[in-house]
């Protein structure tokens, strides 16, 4: 990995952790808006951002979560397997709105991995919980969208690593 993309990458990590901890008390309950989460659409310009999104989720889960065993193993699992899904997804779709539309999809449906974790830990109902939580992220994703393009047109995502 080139010294600008480690550099990248190191400050994506510390903005998700960050922007995660300005809301807290909402980054880690049943009704869940982690705001950070919107740095998840970064994949969609370059899968390269993989590395600094997934350090950045697990960096946040181990020190600040409640219960840090079960978000590293599902928290964070469920982030590198919807990132992967993406990735893999973006190969076939063109235009970053289709992207982030998949992207935010893909994210709210396997927010079902929190919900088993939250049922495990909390004994919280799961389809309640899922549904609790897949519509934080959904609203996360979506207004994180134009958000991420505005910001685009002024640091160029795409070419920001290399």
């Amino acid at each position: 990995m080139k010294n600008r993309t480690l550099a990248v990458n190191a400050l994506i990590a510390a903005l998700y952790i960050v922007v995660t901890m300005l809301v807290a008390p909402l980054s880690f309950s049943n009704i869940q808006f982690r705001l950070s989460e919107m740095f998840n659409h970064l994949v969609v310009f370059n899968k390269k951002y993989f590395f600094g999104i997934i350090v950045g989720v697990f960096l946040a889960n181990l020190f600040f979560s409640p219960n840090p065993a079960l978000d590293l193993v599902f928290g964070f699992g469920q982030s590198v397997i919807a990132l992967l899904i993406t990735i893999f997804s973006c190969r076939f779709i063109k235009g970053i709105w289709a992207r982030m539309a998949v992207n935010t999809v893909v994210f709210t449906f396997t927010m079902f991995l929190i919900a088993w974790e939250l049922n495990i830990a909390m004994k919280w109902p799961f389809f309640a919980t899922w549904l609790t939580v897949a519509i934080g992220e959904f609203v996360v994703m979506a207004v994180g969208a134009p958000l991420m393009v505005a910001i685009n047109k002024r640091l160029n995502f795409e070419k920001l690593v290399d």
